[in-house]
């Protein structure tokens, strides 16, 4: 079984090419995202704490996220790979993830990295928010993220790349331009 995460900021096409990377690997999905986007459409407790977090730029705490990923991966061990989506977003995360995946004598094969500047990223999401209905689709709340992005998330290239699991994509072109450059990662792994 091998397991990626696909890893860049807000609107860097990390939705877009995990559709594609499942169909065409049959990797399981897991998206933190839309499983806490799930639990705000249900208005569970979980998702009416997440949906305050997310509204004011916030992550949502680690212990919440790594439960909801230990559940799935557990339930799902029969599958092809995992396909990480969003997350790891923190060090900490990175080292969580690591520990919940060799305590099934699982581990991430590569993390590939959408690479998009910040204007275009903006862009991206603004124009996404009209069609999405999703609580984070402000300009002010997008920049927010973005600096939280850089100040925590970012980092968790840093983690990869001293363990020689870091591959850069470039994230603007066409999709399929995009998604031919993640494969060609992948198959060449």
């Amino acid at each position: 079984m091998k397991n990626y995460i696909l890893f860049g900021p807000p609107g860097s096409g990390k939705g877009t090419q995990s559709k594609n990377l499942v169909e065409k690997y049959g990797f399981l999905h897991i998206s933190t995202g839309d499983l806490l986007r799930n639990e705000i459409e249900n208005n569970s407790l979980l998702g009416i704490e997440a949906k305050s977090l997310i509204e004011k730029g916030e992550l949502v705490p680690d212990n919440i996220v790594i439960n909801m990923i230990d559940t799935l991966v557990q339930k799902n061990l029969q599958c092809k790979g995992f396909l990480f989506d969003g997350f790891p977003r923190t060090i900490e995360q990175c080292k969580s993830l690591d520990n919940l995946l060799a305590q099934k004598g699982l581990s991430i094969q590569i993390v590939l990295s959408l690479e998009v500047g910040e204007e275009e990223l903006i862009n991206r999401l603004v124009e996404r928010g009209k069609y999405s209905g999703r609580v984070d689709d402000k300009r002010e709340t997008i920049e927010l993220r973005l600096k939280e992005y850089h100040k925590k998330t970012a980092l968790v290239g840093s983690y990869y790349k001293l363990i020689n699991k870091f591959v850069s994509v470039k994230g603007v072109g066409t999709i399929e331009e995009i998604f031919t450059n993640i494969c060609k990662v992948i198959d060449n792994a």
